[in-house]
């Protein structure tokens, strides 16, 4: 398991102890990520390597997992994954287990809204996101005073404003908001994303009406050539 460094004189995010913890800490104070740092039993690998090659998303359920012919440390690892979700369903969430090739490219967008951009994930009454990355690059954050939002950088506006065909007002703002432009930022340049690690659990807040910390600016890390597939719990 490799471990989620904090990255220096960064007050949003607070680790826990526990998972009763992860569940019961409000996010306040400027707070809005909490993460479970945690060291993992069993061979995540080897369970990735008995699910075989694929493509794209595969969201894997409970028997299959069980049918692995896996060692006793492929087994450590599957009854981890399981009680991990096991633990989210208790809390009335509705976890998915996904083996991720590479997720779908928004490359040709004025902003792109895929997964590999910088996003905070949004709701309409309060919620939060939850994920553990076990195999394969671990998700990365942005700190929020590194981050901008795209829509907010003259010459992107300048081209949404193009392809909405109007005029910058009131309708605009929420063409920004039903297309999820709004929620994805850039990096600025001193900018230092970190990564939240493998094996740990994270609850991260997200952009909802009335919630009283802003959202918490995350990324899938880069899709490269030759790496092997993440192995990603969220809720």
């Amino acid at each position: 398991m490799s471990p989620f460094t904090q990255p220096p004189d960064y007050t949003r995010i607070q680790t826990v102890n526990s998972f009763s913890e992860l569940v019961s800490t409000p996010f306040a104070g400027g707070v809005n990520a909490l993460c479970w740092q945690r060291t993992l039993p069993g061979d995540f690998n080897e369970v990735v390597d008995h699910l075989g090659a694929g493509e794209g998303i595969i969201t894997l359920d409970d028997a299959r997992l069980l049918s692995l012919p896996v060692s006793d440390v492929g087994r450590a690892a599957i009854a981890t994954l399981l009680e991990d979700q096991r633990l989210l369903r208790e809390q009335n969430l509705d976890p998915v287990l996904n083996c991720i090739h590479a997720y779908p490219r928004d490359a040709d967008a004025a902003v792109s809204t895929d997964v590999y951009s910088f996003h905070a994930d949004s709701a309409t009454v309060e919620a939060d996101t939850w994920l553990c990355t076990y195999h394969g690059s671990a998700s990365e954050g942005l700190r929020n005073d590194e981050a901008q939002r795209r829509v907010d950088l003259p010459a992107t506006r300048a081209e949404l404003l193009k392809l909405f065909g109007g005029k910058d007002d009131d309708d605009f703002r929420e063409y920004l908001k039903e297309n999820c432009y709004a929620l994805h930022y850039a990096a600025i340049p001193a900018a230092r994303p970190f990564s939240f690690g493998l094996g740990n659990l994270w609850r991260i807040a997200t952009d909802w009406p009335g919630s009283p910390v802003p959202p918490c600016i995350h990324r899938a890390p880069a899709n490269r050539s030759g790496q092997p597939p993440r192995l990603l719990l969220i809720s």
